[in-house]
């Protein structure tokens, strides 16, 4: 890596890049070049250089990137050339939902452990994973070698989960529940929030609505 300062649109391209890269896979694509990557991507063929430049030189001039090669060397770039092991805290709707979809796994993002305080949930077995007591976060956590955390609890007990979590030696939280949380500076906190979709497109709709 070039440098430690990657912006994190950059970070998000590069997931894009792998996705579009293993779609060429599949298609029997061995070598690509930068103008088809960039519009495969929706981007320019220049912004992928940049943001390759980052992690080191790739391609190969007059011909283009080699699509296996590209993708081993930006997941390795990413830290997703491994296997991290996860915990999910809250076992609703949601949070089934994510236990029984197969590309966590695929991805290598694996839950190996899913945790609840209802005392109607604990004990009970969803695709093959027993719904264990958020208290004991700290003892799984060393035991199964956890590392992420995903919260998808009700909006009003997220704090308490990633209190949880944090307390536990969890160093990095991905909250899909709608609140805002706080933790300390050396916890890396993602938010994701599908109705930011919901807004953007609606937004988008009703602004190209009144262009007409």
């Amino acid at each position: 890596m070039k440098s430690e300062h990657i912006p994190k649109a950059t970070i998000a391209r590069l997931a894009t890049y792998i996705q579009v890269l293993s779609e060429f896979k599949r298609e029997g694509t061995d070598v690509v070049s930068s103008e088809r990557l960039a519009e495969a991507c929706s981007v320019n063929s220049s912004q992928i250089r940049k943001d390759l430049a980052y992690f080191g030189e790739f391609g190969v001039r007059g011909v283009g990137y080699y699509v296996q090669d590209l993708i081993t060397s930006i997941k390795r770039s990413l830290g997703i050339d491994r296997a991290w092991n996860c915990a999910l805290v809250g076992v609703g709707n949601l949070g089934r939902a994510l236990l029984r979809h197969r590309e966590f796994s695929r991805k290598g993002f694996i839950i190996r452990g899913a945790f609840d305080c209802d005392p109607y949930k604990i004990g009970e077995v969803v695709e093959g994973m027993e719904i264990v007591c958020s208290r004991q976060l700290p003892a799984k956590v060393k035991e199964l070698s956890l590392e992420i955390g995903v919260i998808t609890t009700p909006p009003e007990r997220a704090q308490r989960a990633a209190n949880y979590l944090i307390g536990a030696g969890i160093k990095g939280i991905i909250n899909f529940a709608p609140a805002r949380i706080a933790v300390p500076k050396h916890i890396h906190l993602e938010y994701v929030d599908f109705f930011h979709c919901f807004y953007a497109a609606a937004f988008h709709i009703r602004f190209a609505d009144t262009n007409d």
